[in-house]
């Protein structure tokens, strides 16, 4: 049984105090997260499939939040803006403040702070949100800084709860390898292909991927730099000098890239993505896509297949069972793209 001293508030709150200072300051693992996410709509189905994958939960449509136990790095998506850690949560907004308050938040002196109302939740006025903004902010000891702080905390409505937590942006990684050295014109962006690779390994560093056709090397740089190990592999010289470029370009390793054809690789990976040859040079045949496709299924367990023409037929034949189908626009440029599990 707990001494009655225990209970006392000041010590309570003394306690908590600490605690909340400590946390700060080491690496904690929150399981109450809250994600806020936003995409176009030619690229919705991707963008709802791959936070389907990454976070266990189904999308909801009209909503641009998602709350999940998992917890992923926000910068792993292209179409994540935010994680929310919670702290507190209350029906009421005094009560949030009175929960807010109990857990006697005060940050390091040589840190400073502010809050953000999150407006992907309950609409609010902009002067009702600042202040909201700053009731919540009196709750906590410390220095406010609403420029450049070195903690941001998150106020959102939700449909019937107030929440209060940890702010963890995204960093747009994927914007630094738009520019690469060399690309195709019609090659996959390095937004979709790293969508593409999250919906293929959304274990991240815990699974090995492989791309037989991997081009100028997009999918590659996008995976490695969310630690994964991948290689690729082209039958275009072209294409893979322009890979070799462009991984170098970003740190990567060249030689992680081969030429050949993929029918003749060996070896085996957990994931793979096939990105089928579309352009008027490289019309590929029924019995060449059903070759490629029972190649890839002797290299990878599941797959994510990227196509611009209807493939049904094909995976069916080549032993692929389909788990989800979506499409992806560009103009008047259509992707199919299919993830499936191997049955061979």
């Amino acid at each position: 049984m707990s001494s009655p001293w225990l209970l006392h508030s000041p010590f309570r709150r003394e306690l908590l105090r600490l605690l909340m200072t400590h946390a700060h300051n080491k690496e904690h693992h929150p399981t109450d997260l809250i994600y806020i996410y936003a995409c176009h709509e030619s690229e919705q189905a991707l963008c709802h499939l791959e936070l389907q994958r990454l976070l266990g939960t189904s999308v909801p449509p009209e909503q641009a939040y998602l709350r999940s136990s998992r917890l992923i790095d926000p910068s792993r998506s292209p179409f994540m803006k935010l994680r929310l850690e919670v702290i507190a949560e209350n029906k009421e907004y005094d009560g949030l403040l009175a929960d807010i308050d109990s857990h006697a938040i005060q940050v390091p002196q040589d840190r400073t702070f502010k809050v953000v109302y999150i407006k992907e939740g309950v609409h609010c006025p902009y002067d009702e949100q600042r202040k909201l903004e700053r009731r919540a902010g009196e709750c906590i000891t410390g220095t406010a800084r609403m420029k450049d702080p070195d903690i941001t905390y998150g106020l959102m409505q939700l449909e019937n709860t107030w929440v209060f937590g940890i702010v963890r942006y995204a960093e747009p990684i994927w914007l630094q390898h738009k520019n690469k050295p060399y690309n195709y014109s019609t090659g996959l962006s390095s937004r979709i292909a790293r969508a593409i690779v999250n919906v293929a390994a959304p274990e991240g560093e815990k699974v090995s991927m492989m791309d037989p056709c991997c081009g100028m090397g997009n999918v590659l740089i996008e995976a490695l730099s969310m630690g994964i190990k991948i290689r690729g592999n082209d039958l275009n010289p072209l294409a893979i000098r322009g890979a070799r470029v462009n991984l170098e370009h970003y740190g990567y390793d060249a030689s992680l890239v081969t030429l050949g054809d993929m029918n003749e690789l060996t070896g085996h990976a957990d994931r793979a993505v096939l990105d089928l040859p579309y352009n008027l040079c490289s019309v590929l045949s029924m019995e060449e896509q059903l070759g490629m496709l029972r190649s890839l299924g002797r290299l990878a367990d599941e797959a994510v297949i990227i196509s611009t023409e209807p493939l049904e037929e094909q995976l069916n034949r080549s032993g692929w069972r389909i788990q989800h189908h979506i499409q992806v626009t560009k103009g008047s440029f259509t992707r199919d793209i299919w993830l499936c599990e191997h049955q061979g």
